[in-house]
């Protein structure tokens, strides 16, 4: 359905053929996410068509998202100014192209979904869980040696990587549709919840199997912010119930997983190495932590940066930190906004998570899942990540859409008192 205010009323109901392509291609976007090791990848090829196809059956810029337009220009118009004396670098303009491209999608989805919300973010959704368990299986599969020639292709450096090209992006991906399983599972009934049971199970196998720290706590942790969201937004005892029990139960089985695997000498012996907070490439001076101290010191002192993809030449390895990597790559202009951009929309997050609308499940795992992602920008460069900026563009949809829906509610009742 379409969500009409007083200042929408040339808004008209979207053709039910129209309406089936729009999210067909939202779930291709959704499952194309997960196939990121060849490009242009099925999600460029998904957006890009998408894009083509919403503008040509109508789209709408709010003026709710001007703040969103102008940050995301003026933020990679720095890192266009701070590369201008690096552009006869092939990987240099390519990456200045990118960040126009995510720039783009972010106002993409902000105008997609705003409309028509609850059925296109369904769409995503379902989208982003088959990806998911595409993604997982050839990672698992390939850890596993099940495939000939698999674990070459999908592994790297012994860790799971799927159909991406690090297992970092990999688990990282996989967040959001873990969380939209674990939904289903707490509220659906009992064939879909098993469903999505065996879909969660296979994700979180990946996640562990990537072996990336950052994700480990990222799942742990939005998975357990997202059922208290739930647990204070729900209106039945019994679902509040179900909520609780279903954490005891998950504990439970991910303890027993991580026992089962545990006891596979290769599993474990990478795991107690990746499960050390005492990694050389994070200690020292110029280790992980060290490096953030003497970047952002140094980003003081040049208002232009050094271009993007130059903190190398300065230091052994790269930011891994997205926000020092925008005062690096875009000086203090991208600096400012990048931060800005991200801070406002986890601001304005927090501000609809008890406003009922019928997409508010999906919601509070959207939002769980973009904080947690804001958490590990401060440790790993997510400059570049597809779903980071899809979810930054979902966010500010769910903002417009929110409003819109109170809007429309409002006007039903006065007119019923009237």
């Amino acid at each position: 359905m379409t969500y009409i205010t007083a200042n929408d009323r040339s808004l008209t109901a979207t053709p039910p053929g129209t309406a089936a392509i729009q999210r067909t291609l939202m779930w291709l976007i959704g499952a194309g996410g997960a196939i990121v090791f060849i490009e242009p990848s099925p999600y460029e090829l998904a957006t890009l068509t998408g894009i083509v196809v919403f503008f040509a059956t109508g789209l709408r810029m709010r003026p709710m998202f001007l703040p969103l337009l102008v940050l995301l220009v003026v933020m990679n118009l720095g890192y266009t100014i701070c590369a201008a004396y690096l552009m006869d670098q092939k990987e240099i303009v390519n990456w200045i192209l990118t960040s126009w491209y995510m720039a783009i999608t972010v106002v993409f989805f902000a105008m997609a979904l705003s409309e028509n919300t609850f059925d296109r973010l369904s769409a995503l959704r379902r989208g982003l869980i088959a990806g998911a368990v595409i993604a997982s299986l050839s990672g698992v599969a390939g850890y596993f040696h099940l495939v000939p020639g698999g674990y070459d292709l999908l592994t790297l450096y012994g860790r799971a990587r799927g159909t991406f090209k690090d297992p970092n992006v990999l688990s990282a991906f996989l967040i959001l549709p873990a969380l939209f399983t674990l939904q289903s599972v707490v509220t659906d009934k009992f064939w879909k919840a098993s469903r999505n049971a065996l879909a969660l199970g296979i994700i979180a196998l990946a996640v562990l199997l990537a072996f990336s720290r950052a994700s480990w706590g990222q799942f742990a942790g939005c998975s357990a912010f997202m059922l208290l969201l739930m647990y204070l937004t729900s209106q039945e005892r019994s679902q509040r119930q179900r909520i609780v029990l279903t954490a005891l139960a998950g504990i439970a089985a991910a303890a027993l997983m991580l026992a089962v695997l545990l006891s596979m000498s290769s599993v474990s012996d990478l795991f107690e190495q990746r499960a050390s907070f005492n990694q050389t490439y994070d200690s020292g001076r110029f280790g992980r932590f060290g490096r953030h101290v003497l970047g952002f010191q140094m980003a003081l002192d040049l208002p232009l940066g050094i271009g993007p993809l130059q903190f190398t030449k300065y230091f052994p390895e790269d930011t891994h930190n997205s926000f020092l990597n925008a005062f690096m790559s875009g000086g203090w202009i991208a600096g400012v906004c990048f931060p800005a951009l991200v801070f406002i929309t986890v601001v304005m997050g927090f501000k609809i998570v008890f406003v009922r609308v019928p997409w508010q499940r999906m919601y509070l795992a959207l939002f769980s899942a973009f904080l947690g992602t804001v958490c590990e920008a401060f440790i790993i460069d997510v400059d570049h990540w597809r779903h980071f900026w899809m979810m930054l563009g979902a966010m500010w949809a769910m903002f417009a859409a929110a409003y819109i829906y109170r809007g429309t509610r409002r006007e039903q009742m006065e007119a019923q008192l009237t």
